[in-house]
């Protein structure tokens, strides 16, 4: 496995997870478990991303700007859940917040799906692109609430 098919089946769980959330209702069960997934999801991929993907792409002068546009695009994230945890799930504001969320989520992944993974792809070589995502699993597994 390389480091692009490891961050992608994140992403495919990420896009389930904001999928399942905007279409919750109210301070129910289902929607607390399913913004429980997609936080935790997104706290261990954004980190164990960030090491083991974005960190070393800053090596490279072309992989500056674009790792610095994901971990921005990754704070705005963090901003918006812990606004998600400041606000009652039951308000009509804390769906808005979510589904701006799930917009920046699905945003976020075609981006480096469609943009970052090429221009990686060019930087790195294949045996940095396998134990980078070996990095990358351990890392993930370990953030995991």
């Amino acid at each position: 496995m390389n480091i692009f098919e490891a961050l992608r089946e994140s992403h495919d769980r990420q896009r389930g997870y904001a999928k399942t959330l905007i279409k919750t209702s109210g301070d129910t069960p289902e929607r607390v478990e399913a913004y429980k997934q997609l936080k935790a999801e997104l706290q261990a991929h954004e980190t164990a991303e960030e090491r083991h993907f974005y960190i070393p792409l800053m090596e490279f002068d072309n992989g500056v700007d674009l790792s610095r546009h994901a971990i921005a695009e990754h704070h705005e994230m963090d901003e918006m859940m812990e606004e998600l945890d400041e606000t009652e799930m039951s308000s009509p504001a804390w769906l808005a917040t979510a589904k701006k969320l799930s917009d920046k989520v699905h945003h976020h992944l075609k981006e480096e799906e469609q943009k970052f993974f090429q221009m990686a792809g060019k930087l790195l070589d294949d045996k940095q692109k396998e134990q980078l995502a070996g990095q990358y699993e351990k890392e993930f597994k370990a953030q995991l609430p």
